[in-house]
């Protein structure tokens, strides 16, 4: 009875892996009907590329521009209070208080500040993070092929996000140093133009990169539940809320979708990676500073410092990042595959189809 029980348990966990793997032959079956299983899902013919192409890929790369360029920057002005509650707790006591103080001290135009290199990091992250996502998803599901693609595809979504967001933080960490600097050091520097040079001069190239482990610290598990938790949310989304099939839904409505599963993955988010976050904060505030210093100086408490304003951007922020981007798909007419469903064959091995 248990061992039966816990084995249905598991097959309906969202975040399931397989419960067995193939044999070698039915491995070998996979690889001869290996296909790309997301584009075979899709039936619409009515696209402007095929799934997959470098036009497809390209297209996908600016639609994560938009998304990430234009959404960070919109609320820089929420950022730039979380920054500056994570470096100096005792001055900035609570969002509010944040607002506040840096209206009296720098008027409505300091609440702006940093918004050029944020829009400019976060667009070549944007370019990555989406456009290489989509290149590692196809990748990772050929070399797995269909049936072990969509056994595995929590994991798929896991490890291609990954991967995408490793190279998005090698182009985000110059802009984000000089963001932070301009943000959180009053009289430093007020724009890009003059941050930058005076950052250079002081301490080099390792200026404008000391904060990239950090950076992955922060950005790789917020990615990977960023992708994941969209992806699995989408299709909890459509089998048990949604009332009709995603093909019977209108591309407005498809849109609610990814917006409210958008939403929902920026809360999880913004918890796994608020930690580092504020790591990466005071270390590109101070000079000479190592992560691991830094840490032990927070301590336990002060890297939850900031955390209420980061769930309310972020949430806000991934949301409207999701929904931008398959804007953009449903704009240009990009392949935009439904959920994944088992695959034939698969159902007659698990004995889920009569033969």
């Amino acid at each position: 009875m248990y061992p039966t029980t816990l084995t249905q348990l598991a097959r309906s966990n969202p975040f399931q892996t397989p419960l067995f793997l193939m044999k070698p032959d039915q491995q070998q079956e996979s690889r001869q009907i290996k296909r790309k299983l997301a584009a075979a899902a899709y039936a619409d013919a009515d696209v402007s590329c095929e799934y997959g192409s470098n036009k497809y890929y390209a297209l996908c790369g600016f639609g994560g521009v938009l998304s990430c360029g234009l959404t960070h920057t919109a609320v820089v002005p929420l950022d730039l209070i979380k920054c500056r509650i994570q470096v100096d707790p005792v001055k900035y006591k609570s969002i509010f208080n944040g607002f506040s103080v840096t209206l009296r001290e720098d008027g409505l135009r300091g609440l702006g500040k940093g918004w050029a290199p944020t829009f400019i990091g976060y667009s070549m992250q944007g370019l990555c993070k989406f456009g290489f996502y989509e290149v590692f998803k196809v990748l990772y599901n050929d070399m797995l092929g269909e049936e072990n693609a969509y056994l595995w595809r929590t994991s798929v979504y896991l490890a291609a996000s990954a991967s995408a967001e490793f190279f998005a933080d090698i182009a985000l960490a110059p802009m984000e140093a000089c963001k932070v600097r301009i943000q959180t050091q009053p009289g430093y520097a007020n724009t890009l133009r003059e941050c930058a040079p005076k950052m250079h001069a002081e301490e080099g190239l390792k200026a404008f990169y000391k904060g990239v482990y950090p950076l992955w610290l922060r950005q790789i598990p917020y990615t990977m539940m960023k992708f994941a938790c969209f992806e699995r949310t989408v299709e909890m989304l459509y089998k048990y809320i949604v009332p009709k099939p995603r093909s019977e839904c209108s591309k407005p409505e498809q849109l609610v979708v990814t917006f409210v599963a958008g939403y929902i993955a920026g809360v999880f988010c913004a918890v796994v990676s608020h930690p580092a976050d504020s790591v990466v904060s005071v270390l590109n505030k101070e000079s000479g500073s190592s992560a691991v210093e830094v840490l032990k100086r927070l301590g336990p408490a002060g890297v939850w410092k900031g955390l209420f304003a980061r769930i309310i951007m972020i949430g806000t922020l991934t949301a409207l990042q999701w929904f931008i981007y398959d804007s953009v798909k449903v704009y240009f007419r990009l392949p935009r595959p439904p959920p994944p469903e088992m695959p034939e064959s698969l159902k007659r091995k698990m004995g889920l189809l009569d033969c």
